[in-house]
């Protein structure tokens, strides 16, 4: 397993937080997500071989939030 904490911004809420699991938890190979709406960070615990960076940034920027670098 590995973990990996993107800084999302446009989470204002905690509708939002739950916008971004959602979407988050059912990529294949996620075994956990964790966020803390102050700072915006998500934090994703997730099978590298099943996922990756590339999905988590595409799903979060799909449900209308945007994944800092």
């Amino acid at each position: 397993m590995e973990t990996i904490t993107l800084t999302v911004k446009g989470m204002t809420c905690m509708g939002c937080v739950r916008s971004v699991k959602n979407v988050l938890e059912p990529i294949p190979g996620v075994s956990s997500v964790d966020i803390t709406l102050e700072n915006g960070q998500v934090t994703i615990n997730y099978d590298a071989a099943k996922s990756g960076v590339e999905e988590f940034r595409n799903a979060v920027n799909d449900a209308g939030y945007d994944v800092v670098d």
